[in-house]
């Protein structure tokens, strides 16, 4: 079936562009989608599917811009459907915008037609929640031969000299392992500042953070996750959030695989292992055995399936597959039973029993060995019970980066720095996770001793004035461990240019849990940016904040 409505932009009643300033309007009760008018007007939610930016929301300061978001489930007030991902169709849509402003859609054709408007066309069944829209003073460029990138005029420059060429190499090695790309055009919008994730798989055209834009191409193989999503979650996808892992476990199994084909096992079990750790972390903190760090959940009625979101589906998921592959044994006969699963699959929803009873019936050896029921190692238990993963991948091969780290980090928490062992260490060519790597151990051993972190910033430009945002984000935690004062003007500086979920909350807890003066830096700084923040991101501030409630 194709979902075929022709909605109209325009600005939610009682509002201009120019002092709307991001609110949110009020959408119609369910009953009263039948009294919309063709063309249908979009409504913003205040949940945040269709969002609203105020030029001073943008990069560029000049216009407005408007976008959606559909996972999980939002894309039920953007348009009437079916907002399961259990339920997959095509789509078109005819989206006039004013002059001077550009629509894309997630969509294998589109067309600019006369009034400035676009048509667009979706061929393959997708669930409703990659049905995607922007809307703004936005450029493109090409980068490679069947990708561009998107951005307004101010970052298109930065956009393609940071991904041109990038782009072709990491699908090819996409299409070697796991078969076709068959989206036609693989195109990157660079979204505004406020946009609160690192990316969102829309089909043929990925949404994400400009925070990618580091300018030294050091975070160009994040969009490694958003290509393997192509596979595995757009073609094949999970058929309740209950079973998110179904998307991101094999999308950073297959991220990974990719990574290792282009950057080697070394560098991809180093980046696996700041996986890991967030993973221990997200489990320290909510203890090991609440239920969410199951990979089934169950989602209770009237519970939003974005409040079960954690690192669990990813870095746990990853492990499962991790271990079905290690189950094989042979890392070609795994790739090709990839090939198989997403052949057998594709354009389909899915449930974990489809996936597993699959992968038995491909290996029907280990069907008849039973590793399905192993003790301990069952996939009953994998699946229903919380806690950390029974079996852990190999990252030794990660060790001949992770040492001189290791090694590096526990110099600098010493009392009485031995500069002489320090200066040895030439940190120049590391890249981006061994510095992520260094980071986290340095914030494991934090607070350390006085003067130490004072003397690794000037040690280290290239990390503490990095504009790697990866690197920001550890630094500024580090900054706050260790109530480093100096320095909060950078956190501060880094709240201020961005409003991506994973780097911001992480700040806020650390401000709010740490001195008085680090609460007051929250308040402050939340003060002055909640206007530029998703909607969700600013309530889950104001929860850290103990603001709820307010206005």
């Amino acid at each position: 079936a194709s979902g075929s409505s022709s909605p109209v932009l325009s600005q939610p009643a009682g509002t201009k562009s120019s002092d709307q300033k991001g609110k949110q309007g009020t959408p119609p009760k369910p009953s009263s989608w039948a009294a919309l008018p063709l063309p249908m007007e979009i409504i913003p939610s205040p949940t945040g599917t269709v969002c609203w930016l105020s030029p001073e929301q943008t990069a560029g300061k000049q216009k407005p811009y408007m976008y959606t978001q559909g996972q999980a489930v939002l894309n039920r007030s953007f348009f009437p459907g079916f907002d399961t991902p259990a339920v997959k169709c095509t789509y078109s849509a005819t989206v006039q915008v004013p002059e001077g402003f550009t629509a894309v859609m997630s969509a294998t054709t589109w067309e600019k037609q006369k009034d400035n408007t676009f048509v667009f066309k979706m061929e393959h069944p997708i669930p409703s929640y990659l049905i995607a829209l922007a809307v703004g003073d936005i450029v493109s460029a090409e980068v490679g031969p069947r990708s561009r990138v998107w951005a307004e005029p101010c970052l298109i420059e930065a956009a393609k000299k940071e991904y041109d060429g990038v782009i072709e190499e990491f699908l090819a090695v996409g299409e070697k392992l796991f078969g076709p790309y068959v989206w036609g055009r693989y195109d990157v919008l660079f979204m505004p500042p406020s946009f609160p994730f690192g990316g969102m798989e829309n089909p043929c055209i990925t949404f994400v953070t400009p925070c990618l834009l580091a300018g030294d191409r050091s975070l160009v193989d994040v969009i490694i996750h958003e290509i393997s999503h192509s596979w595995f979650g757009n073609l094949v996808t999970n058929a309740t959030w209950g079973e998110f892992w179904l998307n991101e476990g094999f999308t950073m199994y297959a991220q990974r695989r990719i990574s290792t084909e282009v950057y080697g096992s070394a560098y991809t079990c180093l980046e696996a292992a700041t996986g890991r750790a967030l993973l221990r972390q997200h489990m320290d903190t909510t203890g090991e055995e609440h239920p969410l760090n199951k990979l089934r959940v169950v989602i209770e009625p009237g519970v939003n399936p974005d409040d079960t979101y954690n690192e669990t589906p990813y870095e746990k998921g990853f492990c499962f597959v991790s271990y079905l592959a290690h189950l094989v044994g042979d890392q070609r006969k795994f790739d090709s039973f990839l090939q198989a699963y997403v052949e057998q699959f594709k354009f389909q929803s899915i449930t974990a029993d489809d996936a597993l009873n699959f992968f038995l019936e491909y290996f029907p050896d280990l069907k008849k060995q039973g590793v399905d029921s192993r003790p301990g190692l069952e996939f009953d238990r994998w699946l229903n019970t919380p806690g950390w993963p029974p079996f852990l991948p190999d990252l030794s091969p990660g060790q001949q980066l992770m040492k001189p780290a290791d090694e590096l980090a526990e110099l600098w928490a010493s009392d009485g720095l031995n500069m002489e062992k320090i200066e040895a260490v030439d940190i120049s060519a590391w890249k981006t996770y061994q510095l992520v790597y260094f980071l986290d151990r340095i914030l494991q051993k934090s607070p350390l001793p006085d003067g130490n972190v004072e003397r690794l910033s000037t040690t280290y430009p290239k990390i503490s004035k990095a504009q790697n945002a990866e690197l920001r984000l550890r630094w500024c935690q580090i900054v706050l461990r260790n109530n480093h004062e100096a320095e909060y003007s950078k956190v501060k500086a880094f709240l201020h240019s961005q409003g991506k979920q994973k780097y911001t909350l992480p700040l806020y807890r650390a401000m709010w849990g740490g001195s008085e003066a680090a609460r007051a830096l929250a308040m402050e700084t939340f003060s002055a940016t909640a206007p530029q923040l998703h909607i969700n991101v600013r309530n889950y501030v104001k929860k850290i904040l103990g603001l709820e409630g307010s206005d």
